[in-house]
């Protein structure tokens, strides 16, 4: 189920930080079961995805760790786990009211549909994983029946392209000779191509993000335009990750980097301070 990947799950309570709604108990109540379903519902397509990729997984050095590529869990057992995660977040979702259910069985779907062949399709296997992220998102709203910012989802969706080929790349060093046995669709990919599609996706979101910080929106909606100065950060961020991508062979797991890279922790809890400060202060 990888519980130390359900800290993406976290982007559910972007629209509760953004919609200023973060100190309003009902609303920090319902984002809190938003979380736990998504947890739930990104464990069972963990568990599937796994099921379907332990062939692949096998000749991953890494990978071929997981519990059921080694063979340590049966997939009858997973299967059955999955079919159990599956019952409960379709319940927990439709607690949460039908915009939300929706959300979640695309989310499901989606993911479904990525292990069994939107995987195997160049550019797009890459969409499909950052959509994960916009879902997210989109979903933190309809729990708390808030407005979604378009700039909110175009900036997630850019940042989550951002990390998806920067995963991308890193399979492909790390594994060389050996990237397209262990996937078919890396054999479409090379470090240079990928390297010009981050460029792009890296200025783009760049750019987007000051937009937005600087839209007549954030100042109508905030009374403010502080959010300008969370800018540094971004761009720091960026830099770093990128840093940690091309000199220290690092960017296979994203969610690694965050919570154990010191500079990247303190860059991002002084975003988040910034962010604080110009939305509720």
């Amino acid at each position: 189920m990888r519980p130390k990947q359900w800290i993406k799950n976290l982007f559910i309570f972007t629209p509760l930080i953004f919609s200023k709604t973060l100190f309003i108990y009902p609303y920090n109540l319902k984002s809190f079961m938003a979380f736990i379903i998504f947890c739930e519902v990104s464990g069972c397509v963990y568990i599937i995805n796994d099921i379907a990729d332990r062939e692949e997984d096998k000749r991953h050095p890494l990978k071929r760790l997981r519990p059921i590529a080694s063979g340590v869990l049966s997939t009858y057992l997973a299967g059955g786990t999955a079919a159990i995660l599956m019952l409960m977040f379709l319940i927990g979702g439709y607690s949460m009211g039908n915009d939300f259910l929706a959300i979640l069985f695309a989310y499901f779907s989606i993911n479904l549909a990525y292990s069994i062949f939107l995987k195997h399709v160049v550019l797009l296997d890459i969409f499909v994983i950052s959509l994960g992220f916009v879902l997210r998102v989109a979903g933190g709203g309809f729990a708390i029946d808030v407005e979604i910012s378009s700039w909110l989802l175009l900036c997630t969706l850019l940042i989550a392209l951002f990390l998806a080929m920067c995963k991308r790349r890193h399979e492909l060093v790390l594994l060389e000779d050996e990237a397209k046995s262990h996937r078919k669709i890396l054999g479409e990919y090379s470090p240079y191509f990928l390297d010009q599609l981050i460029a792009v996706v890296t200025a783009s979101t760049l750019v987007t993000y000051a937009l937005y910080t600087m839209s007549s929106d954030v100042y109508l909606k905030f009374g403010n335009n502080n959010l300008k100065y969370t800018i540094p950060f971004v761009l720091y961020g960026i830099f770093r990750y990128l840093y940690l991508v091309h000199q220290k062979d690092k960017g296979g797991s994203p969610t690694e980097i965050m919570m154990s890279d010191v500079p990247m922790l303190m860059n991002m809890g002084l975003w988040a301070l910034v962010v604080g400060f110009a939305l509720y202060f």
